[in-house]
């Protein structure tokens, strides 16, 4: 009798790989969600910051008044303006005439955020839309009786809990009167953040 050669996988192997690869998904599915919303809230918190330390930085070079704000339509090239939230967008522009507004003479955008990743949310203090910056680099705290922006916090659906690291999985943004800005990533400080604001996260 002629011998036949049969390839391909026995059931026993076929159950076997099955059970690893089921193993696998099982670990690594969760981390990898972990893994992109830690990307998401990191990347969220230092666009923002980025955006604060370029205002200041070009007020002090240019010996100007720049504004960082909320704003609902910041990727418009030509009309891009204050207005709506800061998970919207934002944008920092040249506020030569120190008004809080787009538009005026010599005044030009520097920088355009478009609407935040999908899934983050902002509690803002005061509710607060802009922060500006004075020529000498410090802040405007308080322009035409609003406040400006000292605390935010960032946060996804996990809230405020600890992540990897020990830290919290939320962020919290604080900006001084002087202009110096910071993220925080401690509980308690967020949690603090939360009951000022009379706001929950998210």
């Amino acid at each position: 009798m002629n011998k036949t050669t049969q390839k391909g996988f026995t059931l026993y192997e076929l159950l076997i790989t099955l059970l690893v690869v089921g193993v696998i998904l099982s670990l690594g599915v969760p981390n990898m969600r972990q893994y992109s919303q830690n990307s998401r809230m990191t990347s969220t918190a230092n666009d923002f910051h980025s955006a604060f330390h370029l205002a200041r930085s070009e007020a002090s070079r240019a010996k100007t008044f720049i504004t960082i704000c909320a704003s609902a339509n910041s990727m418009d090239p030509v009309a891009a303006d204050c207005g709506g939230t800061w998970d919207q967008g934002y944008i920092v522009f040249v506020d030569t005439d120190g008004n809080i507004a787009t538009g005026g003479v010599n005044e030009s955008v520097l920088r355009r955020h478009p609407a935040i990743v999908e899934g983050v949310t902002m509690a803002v203090a005061n509710d607060a839309t802009y922060f500006s910056f004075a020529a000498t680099g410090l802040g405007r705290t308080n322009v035409g009786g609003l406040p400006a922006v000292s605390q935010v916090v960032m946060c996804d659906d996990r809230g405020n809990i600890t992540a990897a690291g020990g830290n919290s999985a939320a962020r919290l943004f604080v900006a001084t009167p002087l202009g110096r800005a910071s993220i925080q990533r401690d509980m308690a400080m967020i949690d603090a953040a939360l009951t000022g604001m009379g706001k929950t996260c998210p």
